[in-house]
């Protein structure tokens, strides 16, 4: 059973100044209402709560039968019967009509309009006529586009609006023939047209179809007349079957049915396109894609009249997209994009709103509680009539549509109510017979007459075949008017009243604590979002007074999640966050009074503010309401305590009081550590240091680092986007560093901290900013290498580490704190740190080095570039800030190029620079290929060197006996004193070619 609440949606109701009892009436874009009465159309002014005044009047050229009004084009379509004849006719620029007797233009759809007779179109309304070949049922205008579809017995008509191009200043508007819909077994008594979507509906079957215009399935398009089976023959086959099975105790029925998607092809009607276009170039649709077939039974067992079992109020209702709802972006006509598409459906008592566009889905459906005549589906409402009642029901088009366009909706960041939230009936009111309602802008039109105390009725008998090819679409001339007859409109109240009026009802059922309230305030979240949707209705400065009804629904909705019981409580969260309530705000919302001292806090709270605490916000509590927060997560979640004493928000908690709160917890059985480092942190924020190191030392260097793995805002927060150090992390810089790296290091393992992150909080840690690298980095960055962290991007860290050592050599800048590792620790804890080659010391000790952190430096640079991993060539353009006129330069250049695999360059730097290191060098590097630079490369520069003299001849001689005991090891005799010099004394190169040729028989 739909639920009733006593809510006043309708506002004040005024009579229409008719002078005929109304046959069709519809309303005509934002401020007209038309009627049409025997052989005449009248319009009228509909503005505001000002009572409607008469604007214009027009004939028709017979009785209305059907009446529509398209925004698209500003033009109202009816179909008209004269002498048992049906016409369509479309009234265009009928604004300019101003007096009944003014002058009219009648012209032919299609009809090119000749110069001369332009500009009387200008000022004057013009009636275009469409001739069909078969009589018009029904006819429905798209709202976006324009179109005009007209139903007939076996077709469907699709005219497209267009405009003729007169001039540069003017154009009319004119219709082109461009698509004809052959549908077999089903005789449309409404249809609904939007955008390519069509819905035909006859007594008892629904039928949802898609014209698609995708070029790839142009051959589903017939280009010439439609061949199809003989109508007259196809009659009279369903004639003679149902008289075989008609009889006077039987009523033939088929069974109800209901197909989605492809399946709905199963329902035996066929649908065809035959394009009629005058040029293959204008073809919008090319094929159909079946959406939706359903088809009903018929209660007999009371042996209703067919009357009672129809269908009615066939209707697609589109909602466009209008971007954020905080968006100031207003939506014209020419903007309109399609977002979502429903459509509805009634039978006598029950009502049916489907979604379709990206998936077809039964949304809701409605019970009426009593027989229903009409209804009217509008983006926050259902408007259905009977006999004696006015009834407003609440729709979930605006929940499905906010799926549809906002993809952070049922996440943490937004909610809204749920698609299957039960429907509820807002009003239920009274109006002694009503006959007809239509809907516009703000407008309820509804035409009521009492019905005659005594007329004769005459009961045909529901003892007939229940065919597609029903009855109910031949127009009946109706009776004699007869007096009684009123036409009202109701004014429907402005989306914020009601919106008021709801969360004021809600309130009775907030000390209940039940679900009444979440769905009374769902239903009144949901009315501020559809006329947030519905921004084409929004007067001036209306919208900002529903933006903020909208975050204050979120609000309350936030109060329902966070306190009452509910499986949904987590709910609580997004609503708040949409709501632009600060966290302060909320708690303030929260009654704290206790009276036996025991409070319970619900799931809903604790989770908003439990999350709210972890996401950062730059927003600090009071020490008050940091108090509330400690006090309700001891007794609710007393787990998240420590976390929660972390958060920035918590700045200004009482130390006292947390500890307190903390001491009590220490028996839990969870994280000791946590609780430990939490209570260290408080100690440290009270100036208590011995208390500080006492709880310190309770835990191993190993668990410490484990606790703030679990809580890595102990030592860094973040405050405004930026990084921001604790008071923690502040003082472990200066008592315990390498227990600060180490944290540091595993956060970043654990990925709790990203890699810029980290360099950015030692260098914020250590006061250094731009360029300039803290020692405490370096570490870091050292720590890192030894880790072997698999996301750090080793050549980039190589990078860092070796520009900071070549800067410090170059500047010979000590590092501001004295270093956690030397390069003797590094070379033995990390494989990316080299044994370094040891004629590197011979370089090195040709020159005293006394600074050791300057050696430190240089050696850690030395063990990086002797290392496995480094890559040598992107770092050789880098070293020009180190001069080689240092032996620290020449060293780091020399093994440079040496893994670059330039010995000759190497040598002879060697030899100019430092002669005593040029043996080791060789002995270390040149070998196995390289083996022939000895002879090649070395001895001919020796003997060149010692030729010239000089005050390193003697360095020179030493290297020449060496180099020469070298080669004659590895050369036979005879290439032996082909490498020698011609011009030398045999005397010094006689042992050697001795030992030479001795060597194969020593072998």
């Amino acid at each position: 059973m739909v639920q009733l609440y006593n809510l006043h949606p309708f506002g004040s109701q005024q009579v229409v100044p008719c002078k005929l009892e109304p046959e069709r009436f519809c309303g005509g874009g934002r401020d007209t209402l038309f009627v049409a009465a025997g052989c005449k159309v009248e319009a009228f002014t509909v503005v505001g709560q000002e009572l409607c005044q008469p604007r214009c009047v027009f004939s028709t050229l017979g009785r209305v039968l059907r009446l529509a009004y398209s925004e698209a084009g500003d033009y109202l379509v009816a179909i008209e019967e004269k002498n048992k004849a049906t016409f369509l006719r479309a009234y265009v620029n009928w604004r300019s009509k101003r007096t009944e007797n003014s002058r009219v233009c009648i012209r032919m759809v299609g009809h090119d309009v000749e110069a001369p007779f332009s500009e009387t179109f200008r000022d004057q309304m013009s009636i275009v006529e469409m001739p069909l070949s078969e009589a018009p049922l029904c006819i429905s205008c798209c709202p976006v586009k324009g179109d005009l579809l007209v139903g007939c017995t076996n077709n469907l008509v699709l005219f497209s609006l267009k405009y003729q191009i007169i001039n540069e200043e003017f154009s009319i508007l004119d219709f082109e023939r461009s698509l004809v819909i052959h549908i077999d077994n089903i005789t449309p008594a409404e249809i609904s047209f939007c955008v390519g979507y069509v819905a035909v509906m006859s007594e008892l079957e629904v039928l949802i179809v898609k014209l698609e215009s995708d070029p790839k399935n142009r051959e589903s398009v017939n280009y010439g007349p439609h061949k199809t089976t003989n109508p007259t023959k196809q009659a009279e086959g369903i004639s003679n079957e149902t008289s075989q099975l008609e009889s006077d105790d039987f009523v033939i029925c088929q069974k109800p049915m209901e197909l989605l998607g492809e399946k709905s092809k199963q329902s035996g009607i066929s649908v065809t396109l035959e394009s009629t276009g005058l040029a293959d170039e204008k073809i919008k649709y090319f094929h159909v894609r079946h959406l939706l077939y359903r088809r009903f039974a018929p209660d007999i067992s009371s042996c209703l009249l067919s009357d009672d079992v129809r269908l009615h109020s066939l209707q697609l209702l589109p909602i466009y997209q209008t971007g954020s709802l905080t968006s100031d972006r207003k939506n014209s006509s020419q903007e309109k994009v399609l977002l979502s598409l429903f459509c509805f459906f009634s039978l006598p008592h029950v009502g049916y709103l489907y979604m379709i566009v990206k998936s077809v889905e039964l949304l809701s459906v409605y019970q009426y509680p009593e027989k229903s005549q009409q209804a009217v589906l509008t983006p926050q409402f259902l408007h259905v009539i009977t006999s004696n009642n006015l009834q407003c029901y609440t729709v979930r088009c605006s929940a499905a549509a906010a799926r549809e366009e906002d993809p952070y909706v049922d996440t943490t960041l937004k909610a809204c109510p749920p698609i299957s939230m039960d429907v509820c009936a807002l009003r239920i009111q009274l109006f002694i017979g009503l006959k007809a309602i239509c809907h516009f802008k703000n407008h309820v039109v509804l035409l009521t007459k009492a019905d005659p105390e005594t007329v004769p009725e005459r009961r045909e008998s529901p003892k007939r075949f229940l065919s597609r090819k029903g009855t109910s679409v031949n127009p009946k001339t109706p009776p004699v008017a007869e007096a009684g007859w009123n036409l009202y409109i109701v004014n429907t109240i402005s989306p914020v009243q009601l919106y008021k009026e709801m969360v004021d009802y809600s309130n009775a059922y907030k000390t209940a604590k039940t679900q009444s309230c979440i769905h009374l305030l769902s239903e009144a979240h949901l009315l501020v979002r559809a006329a947030l949707m519905d921004a084409s209705q929004l007067e001036p400065g209306e919208k900002a007074e529903l933006l903020e009804a909208f975050k204050e629904s979120c609000g309350h909705l936030g109060d329902c999640y966070s306190r009452l019981e509910t499986q949904h409580s987590h709910l609580a969260l997004p609503y708040y966050k949409m709501s632009g309530l600060s966290m302060a705000e909320v708690l303030n919302r929260v009654d704290w009074a206790v009276e036996d001292g025991s409070q319970k806090y619900e799931r809903g709270l604790i989770f908003y503010i439990n999350h709210s605490l972890y996401e950062n916000l730059d927003e600090e509590l009071s020490e008050e309401l940091s108090a509330k927060v400690v006090q309700m997560f001891y007794a609710a979640e007393p787990k998240q305590l420590p976390h929660i004493l972390c958060s920035p928000s918590m700045k200004n908690i009482d130390p006292l009081t947390a500890i307190k709160y903390l001491r009590k917890l220490d028996t839990s059985g969870f994280s000791s550590v946590l609780v430990t480092l939490a209570k260290a942190a408080m100690a440290l924020k009270m100036g208590d240091l011995d208390m500080h190191r006492n709880e310190m030392k309770s835990h191993s260097e190993m668990k410490l680092v484990c606790g703030f793995i679990l809580e890595p805002r102990l030592l860094i927060q973040q405050r405004k986007g930026q990084i921001v150090p604790t008071e923690f992390a502040v003082h472990l810089k200066e008592t315990q560093p390498g227990l600060l790296v180490a944290s540091v290091l595993a956060l970043q393992k654990n990925n709790k901290i990203g890699i810029e992150e980290a360099d950015s909080f030692f260098k914020v840690l250590c006061g250094k900013d731009g360029d300039t690298i803290p020692q405490l980095l370096v570490d870091f960055w050292e720590a890192q290498l030894v880790a072997c962290l698999p996301d750090v991007v080793l050549q980039e860290l190589f990078f860092k580490l070796t520009s900071q050592y070549i800067w410090r050599l170059s500047k010979r800048q000590p590092p501001d704190t004295t270093p956690l590792r030397t390069s003797e620790d590094l070379i033995n804890t990390c494989s990316h740190y080299g044994l370094i080659n040891p004629w590197v010391n011979v370089l090195i000790s040709s020159e005293s080095l006394v600074d050791k952190n300057y050696m430190e430096d240089l050696s850690k640079l030395q063990s990086l570039i002797c290392g496995p991993s480094f890559d040598i060539a992107s770092i050789v353009p880098f070293l020009e800030p180190l001069s080689e006129d240092t032996v620290a330069g020449l060293s780091v250049h020399v093994l440079c190029h040496t893994r670059l695999k330039e010995y000759d360059q190497c040598i002879d730097r060697l030899l100019e620079r430092c002669p005593e290191a040029v043996i080791p060098y060789a002995n270390h590097e040149l070998k196995e290929e390289n083996r022939t630079l000895w002879w090649k490369k070395l001895l001919p520069e020796l003997c060149q060197r010692i030729k010239c003299g000089g005050e390193k001849y003697q360095l020179y001689l030493s290297s020449l006996k060496e180099t020469l005991s070298v080669v004659a090891v590895e050369l036979e005799l005879r290439d032996f004193l082909n490498v020698l010099p011609e011009d030398g004394t045999a005397a010094f190169f006689l042992p050697y070619l001795l030992y030479c040729s001795r060597k194969k028989s020593l072998t």
